[in-house]
């Protein structure tokens, strides 16, 4: 579903992606490993569009997308949930969800509000609040319901665990296994690097700027390295 080859990026002078190549195939979930600062979030930018790219090619669906702007990739099918959630705080649930639809067409996301409510029947509860009362836990299943009202194929989710108490990120990350087996792609980046590679089938790990392993979630888990620098081991 997603290839990226060789993709360089970065921030004035400086490089942020070295040449990263990763792979994503329809139906997986696939998580980027790596600590703070590695790039993880600049390929995650770099693929939904918002992020400049120096060099390389990103291909959706087999098509070259790296001159296509953020919002037609949107329309695309790729859908990216931002590190911090970035909601709208003074509107409602219900209203952070319709601006989710807004490269469709008016009137046409009333079945889609339904599902995410079903998806998550918290917000249906909560639908007249604002969604900078809500706690963490909330807005991050605002954050990805709104990222669903685009109809993605392939979900861009970074950081879904930041701020929250372990109990709230192992509820979040099965609800990310959840929309894996509802026919959903995702690429996960995530700090909590253990939880993450328990429900991917793929992993890759970003060390500054440059992917240094990559293979299968277990792979990755017994590969010595990884285990020492990420997973506490």
């Amino acid at each position: 579903m997603l290839s990226v080859d060789n993709l360089k990026s970065g921030y004035g002078r400086i490089e942020a992606l070295h040449g990263v190549s990763i792979e994503v195939a329809a139906g997986e979930i696939v998580t980027l490993v790596g600590a703070n600062g590695a790039g993880k979030t600049t390929l995650l930018r770099a693929i939904s569009g918002v992020q400049t790219i120096s060099a390389g090619r990103i291909s959706f669906e087999g098509r070259s997308i790296e001159s296509i702007p953020a919002h037609a990739r949107v329309a695309l099918g790729i859908a990216q949930v931002p590190e911090g959630r970035q909601l709208f705080a003074p509107l409602s649930v219900e209203d952070n969800l319709k601006l989710g639809a807004w490269n469709r067409r008016r009137g046409h996301s009333g079945n889609d509000i339904h599902r995410v409510y079903e998806l998550f029947p918290m917000l249906r509860e909560l639908r007249r609040t604002a969604a900078g009362a809500l706690s963490g836990g909330q807005q991050q299943l605002l954050a990805i319901g709104r990222a669903l009202m685009a109809r993605p194929r392939l979900l861009l989710l970074d950081e879904p665990s930041m701020g929250l108490a372990p109990i709230l990120v192992d509820q979040i990350l099965n609800v990310v296994l959840d929309l894996k087996h509802n026919g959903l792609t995702v690429l996960l980046v995530e700090q909590n690097a253990r939880a993450a590679l328990a429900i991917a089938d793929r992993g890759y790990v970003l060390e500054t700027g440059a992917i240094t392993a990559s293979g299968r979630a277990a792979e990755i888990q017994r590969d010595k390295r990884v285990r020492e620098a990420y997973l506490g081991v």
